[in-house]
């Protein structure tokens, strides 16, 4: 268990430190590597991580590129000046907008599309607007925010939520269904808890002339029309294969290199950039965390997780959400979410999943709500403190963590209360 935990602690601070030269899909790599060869796992654990990690992982990368090309045409760039015009001026029209673009962005194409595509935007925008330092740091934080507490309606929302659907069979139709109210919740209650903590910070009046016509920032209105067709036949695609049980990568990565190839016809973007720029470590990422994750799950960390559960579940349902809900926050605050998902995941396995299917869905809630407590938290936040830091703005853990340690647990709270 310690050469276990001590690695797994390793490779975490390299992932977090991130030195100059070293990306995180080759640290994670070195940390299997190493896993192997100490005897924590074995080939067939490197096997069977594999066979759960892949679909997810294709399938993220698929919405990240669908998002690169989306950016590209200026699809992301039309809906947030939209919806700062929609606002009619009014600062606490606009944040509320704001938020609830962070949330459908989420939904769509991810907890880490909104956090590399729409935060840039969005930094661009404020300062276009001539805002003060207070106020574009409340929109920052409730954009950073809203990316994570609303990842959860779909099983393309986030790269937790496609780990845990493969992991236990959980279809798109069947994950969506459950998710609504909870999700619905969790929205609701960021934007009130967000406004309230905000409120002194955010302008009455804001001068939307300012900014430009949304028409203006298309870079080709033809992919623009056709990108509102695609969308809604890849989503109609996601249905389609729950129906015939088909991997979900199979339609968000496939239909990500079809629109590509589209988007390359019209002349819109260049395909080989964005195929380069196109986040490829993540496979490397997601095989090595796990490989070195299984490795405390042969240490018996996973056991140990699974009797907590099982004592929960002795304090009555209620006790037993709520208290997976936070358990899996604090551990995703601590150790990041996506060791902790897989770590509670088989957890609530060996508890067993027939009969306790809100646990895996408390679990969910907590991985993407929980990490917005610390800096560390999350892969989002990482990439959304990276982008800011590239464009000037540094958020330190401090000051981060005095807005996350308040706003969070009230969220959470409500959105585990919408699987009762």
């Amino acid at each position: 268990m310690i050469l276990a935990l001590g690695l797994f602690l390793v490779t975490l601070l390299f992932v977090i430190w991130q030195p100059k030269g070293l990306q995180i899909g080759t640290t994670t790599l070195i940390g299997a590597v190493l896993a192997l060869l100490l005897g924590v796992v074995n080939f067939n654990d490197v096997l069977t991580v594999t066979g759960i990690v892949w679909d997810a992982t294709l399938a993220f990368i698929g919405i990240i590129i669908l998002s690169m090309v989306l950016d590209e045409i200026g699809f992301f760039e039309w809906t947030a000046i939209k919806m700062a015009k929609l606002s009619g001026g009014s600062g606490n029209k606009m944040f509320i907008y704001i938020l609830l673009l962070g949330a459908v962005v989420s939904a769509f194409f991810a907890n880490d599309g909104a956090a590399l595509i729409l935060t840039p935007i969005l930094l661009a925008k404020m300062k276009y607007l001539k805002m003060k330092p207070l106020p574009i740091f409340a929109f920052l934080m409730a954009g950073g925010f809203i990316g994570d507490s609303a990842s959860n309606p779909l099983v393309i929302s986030n790269l937790t939520n496609i780990l845990t659907a493969d992991y236990f069979h959980i279809g798109f139709i069947e994950y969506a269904k459950n998710m609504f109210l909870p999700n619905l919740l969790a929205i609701t209650a960021s934007i009130v808890v967000l406004w309230v903590y905000f409120r002194k910070d955010i302008p009455l009046r804001v001068d939307v002339s300012l900014l430009p016509e949304a028409s203006t920032v298309i870079k080709n209105k033809t992919m623009f029309r056709l990108s509102w067709f695609f969308l809604a036949f890849l989503m109609a695609g996601y249905f389609i294969g729950d129906y015939y049980h088909l991997p979900i990568s199979l339609f968000a990565l496939g239909g990500a290199f079809i629109f590509l190839l589209i988007a390359s016809y019209y002349k819109a973007v260049k395909p080989v950039k964005i195929v380069k720029e196109a986040p490829w470590q993540i496979v490397w990422f997601s095989i090595g965390l796990y490989i070195v994750v299984y490795g405390l799950k042969n240490a018996g960390l996973t056991h140990e997780v699974a009797s907590w559960i099982e004592y929960l579940q002795t304090q009555g349902e209620t006790v037993a959400v709520i208290g997976t809900g936070f358990l899996s926050a604090v551990m995703s605050s601590i150790a990041n979410n996506l060791p902790t998902i897989m770590i509670m995941d088989i957890a609530i396995d060996h508890v067993g999943y027939v009969g306790n299917e809100a646990l895996v869905y408390a679990n969910i809630l907590g991985s993407n709500l929980g990490p917005k407590m610390t800096p560390i938290g999350s892969l989002a936040t990482l990439l959304w403190l990276h982008v800011l830091a590239q464009k000037g703005v540094k958020i330190g853990w401090g000051e981060y963590m005095k807005v996350g340690l308040v706003i969070t647990p009230p969220v959470l709270l409500v959105a585990l209360l919408g699987l009762l």
